[in-house]
């Protein structure tokens, strides 16, 4: 007979403990710990099918985008409902998952087959971005809602601001074009003002006009962010030809 849950609580108290207090939070039933920290291969291993963290992760990945989705709704009341998408899935998705998850070292918590263990799994970020959503199962289940969106808004409220800058200045040239098409039923243009610097280095300064009008320049050292950031500026500005 394989190591059980139970038996591996009993091994790991003192690990469980530790990982308690980076989450800021103490589990009733240590049990849903330890089960979101226990993998495939290592419960197929020990014969324990079905004993894995693959349940709490389901629950996980469904509780992270609830909470995830309800924190930008109320933050950002402006935004729309795609950019609040693609906000959300940027937050959730498997690198930045395994990204939070390193930040809390989860991977030497987890409980791998040899195999897996053997192959750097602890390093992986799908084993370790599926461990953090099991982790917030686990939480869920233990804690409830309330205390589960304590514990995701601590770890990701840091991180929400960032990411919606990435996502403006990754998205502006087409929020851009979207906005002046929709009301005036024509696209910007993109010209280079300047171009200085040897050939490693280059600054390239871009215009984004419109209607004979510069909205804004941009520079960078590639002509493609150059054009990202004009096009960010222009959004900014665009209250002057709002008016």
């Amino acid at each position: 007979m394989g190591m059980d849950i139970d038996s591996l609580v009993r091994i790991n108290k003192e690990q469980l403990s530790t990982l308690e207090k980076t989450l800021g939070y103490r589990f009733t039933d240590l049990r849903l710990l330890q089960k979101a920290l226990v993998h495939s291969s290592y419960a197929f291993e020990q014969a324990q099918g079905g004993n894995d963290n693959e349940n709490l992760e389901f629950i996980g990945d469904a509780v992270l985008d609830l909470v995830i989705g309800h924190i930008l709704f109320h933050r950002y009341l402006k935004m729309r409902e795609g950019e609040l998408t693609r906000l959300r899935a940027s937050l959730v998705n498997e690198h930045h998952l395994a990204k939070m998850a390193r930040a809390i070292d989860l991977g030497r918590y987890l409980s791998l087959g040899k195999g897996e263990d053997a192959s750097h799994g602890r390093t992986k970020s799908s084993i370790l971005s599926c461990a953090y959503e099991a982790v917030i199962g686990a939480v869920f289940e233990d804690g409830g809602y309330q205390i589960v969106c304590e514990v995701i808004e601590r770890f990701f409220l840091p991180e929400i601001e960032g990411k919606k800058e990435e996502l403006l200045i990754a998205d502006a040239k087409s929020r851009l074009q979207e906005v002046l098409q929709e009301k005036y039923n024509e696209a910007p243009t993109y010209r280079v003002d300047a171009e200085e610097g040897p050939s490693h280095r280059k600054l390239f300064t871009i215009g984004v006009c419109f209607r004979d009008q510069v909205l804004a320049t941009g520079q960078a050292g590639s002509k493609k962010e150059a054009e990202q950031r004009a096009a960010t500026a222009a959004l900014e500005n665009l209250d002057i030809i709002n008016a």
